[in-house]
């Protein structure tokens, strides 16, 4: 027997997400004829069919060649803007969003451009989709920590606009602790701190983004439970793990939602959220994610319920913002279906 699906339009927040990962083969197509730019697919239907990922670099690849048609402010902002209205109708109440801007001005796109065009959305995301939302700044792991620091020192004219900062891309190879000093430098700029760790890296990433990253919570994560001081670690300390259960599977890093370990981390006491992490690329968005890991883990409504609930407590909210929408999760579970 399944679990019923609670969450379709349940209050959540989502906490792991990438901009460029929302760019839907539609919006990409749109994107190029504006800007007169080839892409190497001749429909839509080509694209979408290219999302049959082997692993994280395939997928990496794919993505990379998409973003090239975003070029202008524009751009940027109507990317923001369908995410927003997608997020809305998942019932999405506040969205933490990632961006890259390396991947953006290593193409000649300026800093300014994409943060302009990103932040237009997002500051006017609660009159307009009821819904609040921050931008959480990624630095690409694959490059040098020069380089995150150049991207750095762009980000100090808009400090206003940004939350904290990550880290992302290509795990393997790449630990946290390569951007030790930019980290620094970024909360001593007032930044939180978030990194990707525990995917396809092994659980010492974990505990290298804990330690010299000073991580506010951990994206990924799922390898954390072959460690059990790890496990001992972030329950102790409740630091949040923002989990991406469709993103996984498709990136094989586990063959079947059936073999997720998210009910585990759960059962633990894990502090674990779900998210869509790049969901134009990875098959459904956060209620899609939420959905299909209750049904393929049975999760209990109570489950459930809690995984809003965590979504919500892990955010950078303050905690009046917090309280409020945590009543909201309460209100709607209360009221008659």
């Amino acid at each position: 027997m399944t679990a019923a699906p609670t969450f379709a339009r349940l209050p959540k927040a989502e906490l792991h997400l990438h901009i460029e990962g929302t760019f839907e083969p539609e919006l990409i197509f749109k994107l190029a004829q504006r800007n007169n730019i080839s892409i190497p697919f001749e429909s839509v239907e080509a694209l979408r069919g290219a999302y049959n990922f082997a692993d994280l670099q395939s997928f990496l690849y794919l993505y990379y060649q998409a973003m090239n048609v975003l070029r202008t402010e524009q751009d940027f902002f109507e990317l923001a803007e369908h995410y927003l209205q997608k997020a809305q109708a998942d019932g999405v109440v506040h969205a933490e969003i990632f961006f890259d801007p390396q991947a953006h001005t290593s193409r000649g796109v300026s800093f300014d451009t994409v943060i302009n065009g990103l932040y237009q959305a997002v500051k006017n995301s609660e009159k307009n989709y009821g819904l609040t939302s921050r931008l959480i700044m990624c630095f690409l792991r694959d490059l040098s920590e020069d380089d995150a620091m150049e991207t750095m020192d762009s980000a100090t004219r808009h400090l206003e606009k940004i939350i904290a900062v990550g880290l992302d891309s290509a795990e393997v190879g790449n630990p946290p602790s390569k951007f030790k000093n930019v980290f620094a430098r970024a909360m001593a700029e007032g930044l939180l701190t978030v990194a990707h760790a525990g995917e396809e890296g092994p659980p010492d990433y974990v505990w290298e983004a804990l330690s010299d990253l000073k991580v506010s919570r951990i994206d990924h994560g799922v390898r954390s439970l072959e460690d059990p001081a790890l496990v001992k670690h972030l329950t102790e300390h409740k630091v949040p793990l923002t989990v991406c259960p469709l993103s996984n599977v498709k990136l094989r890093v586990f063959d079947k939602l059936t073999d997720h370990n998210l009910k585990q981390m759960l059962d633990l006491g894990i502090v674990a959220t779900v998210n869509s992490d790049d969901p134009a690329y990875f098959g459904g968005y956060v209620d899609d994610n939420l959905i299909q890991v209750a049904e393929a883990l049975n999760l209990s409504k109570a489950e459930q319920i809690k995984l809003a609930k965590n979504s919500i407590e892990a955010s950078f909210l303050t905690h009046a913002e917090k309280a409020a929408y945590l009543a909201r999760i309460d209100a709607f579970c209360q009221a008659p279906t």
